[in-house]
């Protein structure tokens, strides 16, 4: 053990004096090193399982140490590892087809998949396909609480300032609207009577060209585009009304207006449904993915568009690129998750555990005053934490719940625990919780147990 700490405290000091703390957060201090990870746990250099409950931010959807999809990429590693991407492999066609006949087969509708590395560089993409459809139009409008990455183009179109600030605008920032946060409303209407209260608000800004978006006599608007999260991922898993959705694309579709769906976070069964806006009975017009298609093992990202947005003669080679797009590795990886979910009812398996997780987190809200809202949708799910209130953001009582989860001392039938939690929301207030989707009623029952002694113990002090 001794040694082990020496270790740990040489790496720590390494790490303070060597990298750079601009790509990573430190939630708790000193940072927690791990050395490895199966299924829904982590594990520290003690050998102390921590149960993940975020699962690298949703990219793990299919746990760690997946058998099937590791064997995946270590057959393409022993094959077809490296390829220029000018070249082409049958695993990117492979994977491009599929996703493409899923999306005539469910949505009726024909498009294309243009792939990259990370979510921030394909929803980069995303922005040169929208403005070059759009004739250069560069104008966007997204949510308030929307998060589409950090690299210069994202930014502009993330509600957070602070990604901004230091760095100046790259183009325009787009139009923030409030998104429909019901436990938080920013009109102070109750869900139960407000008829969408702000999608009426949005619809108003087309009433006349003095507001500022539209054009009535070219029946044209001045923006091209509104980006979309379905569920809000940084922003809380806020989870918006069933109606909203279908009315806000009637109102884009009336102007002219693309609607692009980052499913970066939600997609691939994290909200029940292959996409997350399919629990909205929506098509978008562009739809960008990443993280769990690869399950975390090799960076890959991409986006769906309609036909005639990405035809060839419309979008040509070489509008965008990057040295590992469509790599061999994440493409083997990611055809064979498409796979699986063609084989597995991960709906069903989602849906029934999401019902039983959210049951859980109800219990937990009746007893500890300081929940003051929890939500879910498949295996999406939320706990916003206030004061005694149940209402005023306690961001010091949030952090003091990811310090106690991370001591790495809970105890359950004789065995200690750490537990590994996400913060989100606007004020930083909201866990967010993105478990394996393979999350066993075992573990879920655990994972209560261990966030009944963290909540025990921040009341009490």
């Amino acid at each position: 053990m001794k040694n082990d700490n020496k270790n740990q405290n040489s790496l720590l000091a390494a790490e303070a004096a060597y990298c750079s703390y601009g790509d990573t957060v430190h939630y708790i201090d000193p940072p927690k090193l791990f050395v490895h990870s199966q299924g829904s746990f982590v594990y520290d250099d003690r050998d102390r399982p921590y149960l993940d409950l975020q699962m690298w931010y949703s990219a793990v959807n299919f746990g760690y140490g997946n058998e099937r999809l590791n064997n995946a990429l270590k057959r393409q590693l022993d094959t077809l590892p490296q390829l220029a991407s000018q070249y082409l492999h049958r695993e990117k066609v492979e994977l491009a087809t599929a996703l493409c006949r899923y999306m005539e087969n469910k949505h009726r509708v024909k498009g294309r998949v243009h792939f990259n590395v990370g979510g921030s560089q394909a929803v980069e993409d995303s922005l040169k396909l929208v403005r070059n459809f759009c004739h250069g139009k560069s104008l966007m409008l997204a949510f308030e609480g929307g998060y589409h990455g950090r690299t210069l183009g994202a930014t502009s179109i993330t509600s957070s300032y602070r990604y901004r600030r230091r760095y100046g605008h790259f183009g325009e920032r787009a139009l923030f609207v409030p998104f429909p946060y019901c436990f938080r409303c920013p009109y102070k209407l109750s869900r139960e009577s407000c008829d969408m209260f702000c999608i009426q608000q949005l619809e108003r800004l087309f009433e006349t060209e003095y507001y500022g978006l539209w054009d009535p006599k070219a029946h044209e608007a001045e923006y091209a585009a509104f980006y979309v999260e379905c569920i809000q991922g940084t922003g809380g898993y806020v989870i918006p009304p069933d109606g909203y959705f279908p009315a806000l694309k009637r109102i884009l579709d009336q102007h002219n207006i693309l609607m692009v769906d980052d499913e970066i976070q939600m997609g691939f069964y994290r909200t029940g449904k292959y996409w997350g806006l399919e629990n909205f009975g929506v098509t978008p017009d562009v739809l960008v993915f990443g993280k769990a298609m690869t399950n975390g093992l090799n960076p890959l990202s991409g986006l769906w568009a309609k036909e005639a947005m990405i035809t060839p003669d419309v979008f040509p080679c070489g509008s965008t690129h990057s040295t590992f797009a469509s790599n061999p590795l994440g493409t083997a990886v990611a055809l064979e998750t498409v796979r699986m979910l063609e084989e597995i009812d991960y709906e069903t398996r989602v849906n029934d555990s999401g019902r039983y997780f959210l049951e859980g987190l109800r219990e937990l809200k009746s007893r500890y005053a300081i929940i003051g809202d929890v939500d879910g949708l498949g295996l999406a799910l939320r706990a916003e934490i206030c004061a005694e209130d149940g209402f005023t953001p306690d961001k010091a009582m949030m952090d003091r719940i990811v310090d106690e989860a991370m001591k790495g001392d809970l105890e359950v039938d004789g065995r200690q625990y750490g537990l590994v939690l996400d913060i989100g929301g606007y004020y930083k207030n909201v866990i967010t919780f993105a478990p394996s989707l393979d999350i066993s009623r075992n573990e879920i029952d655990l994972a209560f147990r261990l966030l009944d002694q963290v909540l025990h113990r921040v009341t009490k002090k």
